[in-house]
């Protein structure tokens, strides 16, 4: 090897071992600054029930549950009838969703859902009772009841007392 060649191979190893520190260093700061915080709206088709920024998103799809933090790749998703976490710094706030879809891109994180509720807002007797009557029309076999029907009630009303116990 030529004393040229020998060179611009260190040099070659330097940028690499610089870059990769770099990187390092820039990491280790964004950690420090703590920016992790992304947008998210949840919309009903009768208001914006939710509009700030978040660092932590936590939901239900068809297909299981997952979370998304900042920098997630984009993502388009169904949702379930469920509980959707939401991390914001050292709170968090639970809002019960009824199915809809999940879209994130760039940062930016809306649910389109049919019905939307804080836990704080919701009436936990209320909830309560409404689970009760759901699981009495689903163990009622004499009534002509839509099974599935009776079952997306009990889905609804656990949905709504998971999110009261969370907040």
């Amino acid at each position: 090897m030529s004393v040229s060649g020998y060179c611009s191979s260190k040099i070659l190893l330097h940028s690499k071992i610089f870059k990769r520190k770099a990187h390092i260093y820039l990491l280790a700061y964004s950690l420090l600054k703590k920016d992790y915080s992304m947008h998210l709206k949840i919309i009903t088709h009768e208001k914006v029930v939710f509009d700030e920024n978040v660092d932590e998103i936590y939901t239900r799809g068809v297909d299981g549950e997952f979370g998304i933090l900042k920098n997630h790749v984009p993502i388009m998703s169904a949702l379930d009838i469920g509980v959707t976490h939401i991390k914001q710094g050292e709170n968090t706030k639970c809002f019960t969703t009824m199915g809809g879809v999940l879209q994130f891109k760039d940062d930016e994180c809306i649910i389109l859902t049919t019905t939307a509720e804080c836990g704080d807002d919701i009436d936990v007797t209320r909830a309560k009772e409404a689970l009760r009557r759901a699981k009495e029309r689903l163990e009622d076999k004499d009534a002509a009841i839509d099974a599935k029907r009776a079952e997306a009630a009990v889905a609804r009303a656990m949905a709504r007392l998971k999110a009261t116990l969370n907040n």
